[in-house]
């Protein structure tokens, strides 16, 4: 049901991402998320193409803390950060966090590859039906994500949407 990958760029970091459906708690979760009392990054799905994409802001968001260069507060709200194609913070959270009345999260964790985090701990906590990653896009809202993205027709004859959000998550700090 968790997707977990050491990271690429750092290998002795691990992501794993849980996915949940049917959330009834997501007020709770977020009030959670904000005190502290989660250890990870509680993402809105409906703005997600691919579990890869969480990959690369997780990515990011270790290569900033290990430089020293975050431009949140922690490594999982700097995650959340990545995920958005632009340098507002607060839009980011906007987008990307999860809302009071979200029935549906994300959950996800980065840890040294020697730790095994208490994902059972992370799955107590959230009154809904958990499901595997892989029916992410099912509950992704393509629309959306296009239109944040600025991702236009001619550019998915050439690519994939992922391609494009990828790629426009990627650039923000170089535009």
């Amino acid at each position: 049901m968790d997707f977990t990958r050491e990271l690429e760029l750092f290998p002795d970091h691990k992501v794993t991402q849980l996915l949940f459906k049917d959330v009834k708690n997501s007020r709770e979760l977020r009030q959670c998320a904000v005190e502290g009392k989660i250890s990870g990054a509680l993402i809105n799905p409906t703005m997600l193409v691919n579990p890869f994409q969480v990959l690369v802001a997780a990515n990011k968001a270790v290569h900033s803390q290990k430089s020293g260069k975050m431009k949140t507060r922690s490594l999982y709200s700097e995650i959340i950060f990545n995920l958005s194609p632009t340098n507002n913070i607060s839009e980011a959270f906007k987008r990307f966090g999860i809302s009071d009345g979200d029935d549906s999260v994300m959950v996800v964790l980065v840890y040294d590859r020697n730790e095994s985090p208490s994902l059972s701990n992370i799955v107590a906590k959230v009154d809904g039906q958990q499901v595997p990653v892989g029916d992410l896009s099912s509950l992704s809202n393509l629309t959306k994500i296009k239109q944040l993205y600025k991702v236009t027709p001619q550019e998915e004859k050439c690519g994939t949407l992922l391609d494009a959000v990828v790629c426009r998550m990627a650039s923000k700090d170089v535009v």
